[in-house]
């Protein structure tokens, strides 16, 4: 799933995404969502969130963790 929804999105989701530095190169952060920071219900470069270990950026992928 991309992350360009809000309502894909919960906290604790395991997620890739880009932060702010990281647009040019594409580079990916993995990490389990801290807070939402979007407002709006759907973004098109994907919704912003901060991870548990304070990075913020923008949702690219989120991870289908296996039970």
């Amino acid at each position: 799933m991309n992350g360009k929804n809000r309502k894909d999105i919960a906290i604790e989701s395991h997620v890739e995404i880009v932060q702010k530095q990281d647009q040019r190169t594409g580079e990916l952060t993995e990490g389990y969502v801290k807070r939402i920071l979007t407002k709006s219900s759907t973004h098109p470069h994907g919704i912003k969130v901060q991870l548990e270990t304070g990075e913020i950026g923008r949702v690219q992928h989120i991870i289908e963790d296996e039970d």
